[in-house]
């Protein structure tokens, strides 16, 4: 019997070669959400109820939670369709029962066999529930039957066969590969209000630390997988860009004083589920499900750690402070981060991460010249230090105290000492290795450097796309910062840091129209358009060194009401090559102990002084070993 083939608005479902089309491209479809696509344009506009899709896609399939699988089908249906769940064209929700195809579609006949949908016979009620990978088989022998024959026929009579779409996605199973690597799809938030999807997000981050702290598997940072949040793409190309064997994805809600948690693991080269679960806890006791959710994980795909010593109890509102802080600092949102990171602790005074958290928050806001360093690093040494006696085992702990050794007392023996410490706890934490790469490029070990930045983004490749660049730009490759730079804009072309990296490393090249330009992008980017107008006027009226006075006034006038780092205004005097000035303000920087002054022999802009016995008073101050 001929299949048929549904035509409605700009799209065409072929039932027989199991193919969506919009204007004659493919759109692809997972195998599920293309059976329930296909379940409901026959439908003719009839309600199918939630129970139907489940015994009719579904069945016998124990392992998976439907309610979740049927939300995700139908998600992915409406983005191929592109279709509005407020505002639906195509598949209309009927709340609590089920859905309806609304479009007025056209059924014709194709000339591939019928794919049936029907259910299988009922097996004998003794019969064990079979492993996922059997299921998944029997599942396809329904669409394996029906175009059996067909292939068969032309095999008998010597016809050549291309590699048919539909042929290959029945035929081609080979053995199930083992999951050694993971990638998290962002949580959805099925809360039913918007306000939550910052608690989502948070989940999701905190799903993802278990994983990594629970289990061998490599997992791609939270951060990482936020541009694919409501992603239109299909996860088996999401997990090949990401380069890992699986992905993880799922839905959370929350009301005032429930948190509903499903997640379902799905192996990316085949697109068969692996496992799913379904969690239902009160508040209170919502902390423990990522990481009850990651030993289970684990153990189904056998990438089980030891067991670890039972968690003290987390105050749950304290632990989403705490991951709110976390999200905001990546993003260098430091004031807000603080404020989270002192609600936490407010909360709960012994929870590690938030001091840890906390420590990070100081240190990073004096390290980007926000806050004043002789205010700053004592409070970020007393936080880390509090991190490490609350909980000896944490490896951000360590991190944070690396972090105060390194930029604060210029202790690069004990910088090395807790890089070290924290690396044993927790040999996937990003942030360890961005600055072991910061500490080998100061001592002039650019080769290794480079290698472990490298890593760095192997385990956090999203979080800062900027930072092999700046690794290359301080141990002045310049060549190769900009050929990583450029790669990087064609998936960042707006990110601010990796613009400011650009405009640097043309600064550093002498390429000063280049670096004026970059600079007022960056600017942009950070929401700064008048600076951005600015910049571009003064370059036009007189060149880069006009750009340069501009950011000393721009220095200058922050100055009235904040602080202003005297080593990036030295930096500026030393572009104009105004000797005593930028001596000076480098000396102003030592006597504040200027986390910034592990980097001057870092740039070019300097170069000229190097023959200064005042300044090379200053390197010796700082532990640097001279490189001129």
């Amino acid at each position: 019997m001929p299949a048929v083939v549904f035509a409605f608005g700009d799209f065409r479902l072929d039932c027989g070669r199991f193919e969506l089309l919009r204007n004659g491209q493919n759109i692809r479809l997972e195998r599920k959400p293309m059976e329930l696509l296909i379940l409901l344009a026959e439908s003719n506009g009839r309600l199918v109820t939630r129970t139907e899709i489940a015994g009719r896609l579904w069945d016998k399939e124990v392992f998976v939670d439907t309610e979740h699988g049927i939300n995700t089908a139908v998600r992915k249906i409406r983005n191929a369709l592109r279709d509005d769940p407020e505002n639906p064209q195509f598949v209309q929700t009927v709340p609590g029962r089920g859905y309806c195809f609304i479009a007025a579609a056209r059924a014709n006949a194709s000339e591939e066999p019928r794919l049936e949908l029907a259910a299988q016979p009922a097996e004998p009620q003794n019969a064990l529930p079979a492993p996922a990978e059997e299921t998944e088989g029997r599942h396809q022998s329904r669409w394996v039957l029906a175009g059996a024959a067909g292939v068969a026929a032309a095999l008998v009579l010597g016809i050549t066969v291309g590699p048919h779409p539909l042929e290959a996605h029945l035929f081609h199973r080979g053995p199930a590969q083992a999951i050694n690597s993971l990638a998290v799809i962002p949580l959805d938030n099925f809360s039913g209000d918007r306000g939550q999807d910052a608690f989502a997000d948070r989940m999701t981050d905190e799903l993802v630390t278990m994983l990594a702290k629970d289990t061998t598997l490599r997992v791609t940072s939270r951060t990482s997988m936020m541009r694919f949040k409501g992603t239109r793409r299909p996860l088996p190309e999401i997990a090949g860009e990401l380069g890992v064997d699986g992905i993880l994805e799922g839905s959370v809600s929350h009301t005032a004083d429930r948190v509903h948690m499903t997640v379902q693991l799905i192996n990316a080269r085949t697109d068969a589920h692996v496992w799913a679960e379904s969690y239902d806890r009160a508040l209170n006791d919502a902390s423990s499900l990522p990481d009850e959710a990651a030993r289970a994980i684990a153990a189904r795909v056998h990438q089980a750690l030891p067991a670890a010593p039972v968690a003290r109890y987390v105050n749950p509102e304290a632990h989403e402070a705490y991951l709110r802080g976390r999200y905001l600092w990546e993003n260098f949102l430091y004031e807000e981060a603080g404020k989270s990171f002192r609600h936490a602790i407010e909360l709960q005074p012994d929870l590690a991460g938030a001091w840890a958290g906390l420590s990070a928050y100081y240190g990073g806001s004096a390290v980007d010249g926000f806050s004043d360093p002789r205010d700053a690093w004592p409070k970020a040494e007393g936080a880390a230090v509090k991190a490490i006696q609350l909980d000896p085992a944490l490896a951000e702990g360590h991190n944070a105290l690396a972090a105060v050794y390194f930029f604060y007392h210029w202790d690069w023996e004990r910088t090395r000492e807790e890089l070290r410490r924290a690396e044993d706890l927790d040999p996937r934490l990003g942030d360890n290795y961005q600055l072991e790469a910061k500490l080998l490029a100061i001592l002039n070990r650019k080769t290794e450097a480079v290698q472990v930045q490298k890593k760095a983004m192997e385990l956090n490749p999203f979080v800062r796309p900027w930072g092999l660049v700046m690794t290359y730009d301080t141990t002045r490759q310049y060549d190769a910062a900009l050929e990583d730079a450029r790669l990087r804009l064609e998936t960042y072309p707006k990110n601010p840091v990796l613009l400011f990296n650009l405009s640097d490393i043309y600064r550093c090249k002498g390429m000063h129209r280049e670096a004026a330009e970059y600079l007022a992008e960056s600017s942009a980017a950070f929401g700064h358009t008048k600076a951005a107008t600015e910049i571009r006027a003064a370059f036009k009226r007189g060149g880069y060194p006009a750009v340069v006075r501009w950011q000393i006034a721009e220095h200058e006038e922050r100055g009235k009401t904040g602080y202003s780092s005297p080593v990036e205004v030295a930096q500026l005097y030393a572009l104009l090559g105004n000797r005593e000035r930028a001596l000076t303000l480098l000396e102003e920087g030592l006597a504040q102990r200027s986390p910034q002054l592990v980097f001057i022999q870092s740039d070019p802009a300097y170069d000229f002084l190097h023959g200064e016995a005042r300044y090379r008073t200053v390197v010796r101050r700082v532990g640097l070993p001279e490189s001129y």
